[in-house]
């Protein structure tokens, strides 16, 4: 069975395939569209967005006009981190309705705790408010899933007890050298699956010696590494690329890591703060 056909289930019930195609800082236009019909043609049926992402529009159209009948994919945006209120919340929905043209989501998230200009802030009451919202988007069917994204321990313990439908889904940044092992420990215990975005930590793992070392030893990239080590640690995985090649072989993931080896990659620490890192697109 390939990764990209590989699902987990939801509290729902509903299946989410474990590899999904990210598409943040893909411009909207050709860049995003043209990365996502690739994808899309690869065999990904999992894409994510997000209305802070400003794509939206491109990866709608290109899911129309995939021709894959939209039961087969699985479509994933967010509300906004600034959307603090219950009619700021309806706003967006509407708004990313629109944008991405489609019947439904799969999945909707609140995208952050807290205002990306006020990383920090207290916003429990906040968002214990828009929880009623997504609540509702869920009800109506316009939503088929809903969940959080970079929510911490105390972010969830203030949200559940607010909850008539707990969050099935928290995207948190994870990637090999970030232990998040206490937030992944609280989605455990709450039957919410974890999603991992930025696999690669925005490239800055990719050229790891110890990491390429590693993926040397299977015949593989360093990104396939960072995927299936994700994986195996049970998270659905993100990763994004914008070259035809890249986005093939992230797709390939036939090989398993063996336990010495995920010791190994699970035992590494601030990865992205090697001398040869370097930022880029993959």
């Amino acid at each position: 069975m390939s990764a990209l056909t590989q699902t987990l289930t939801l509290a729902s019930g509903d299946q989410i395939p474990t590899v999904g195609f990210g598409t943040w800082l893909l411009a909207e236009g050709d860049e995003c569209y043209d990365a996502v019909a690739e994808a899309l043609r690869v065999g990904y049926r999992h894409i994510d967005t997000a209305r802070a992402y400003h794509n939206e529009a491109s990866v709608g159209r290109a899911v129309r006009d995939s021709g894959i009948a939209r039961e087969e994919l699985y479509i994933t945006s967010k509300l906004p981190a600034e959307a603090k209120s219950y009619p700021h919340a309806v706003a967006e929905f509407e708004t990313t309705m629109a944008e991405i043209g489609l019947d439904y989501l799969d999945l909707y998230l609140i995208h952050a705790p807290w205002p990306w200009n006020e990383i920090g802030k207290d916003c429990r009451e906040e968002n214990k408010e828009i929880w009623k919202a997504m609540e509702e988007f869920l009800a109506s069917g316009q939503v088929k899933a809903i969940g959080v994204s970079n929510f911490d321990p105390d972010d969830l313990a203030s949200l559940l007890p607010a909850c008539t439908v707990k969050p099935m889904v928290n995207q948190i940044r994870w990637f090999i050298g970030l232990d998040p092992s206490d937030t992944v420990e609280v989605c455990e215990a709450n039957s919410i699956i974890v999603e991992a975005y930025s696999p690669f930590a925005h490239g800055l793992i990719v050229n790891h010696p110890e990491i390429v070392d590693i993926a040397a030893g299977y015949g593989v990239s360093a990104p396939q590494l960072c995927i299936r080590f994700l994986l195996q640690k049970g998270a659905v995985v993100l990763p994004k690329a914008t070259t035809p090649s890249h986005i093939q072989q992230n797709a390939e993931l036939g090989f398993v890591i063996s336990a010495a080896d995920m010791d190994v990659l699970d035992a590494m620490r601030d990865t992205e703060k090697h001398e040869d890192a370097m930022e880029f697109r993959w």
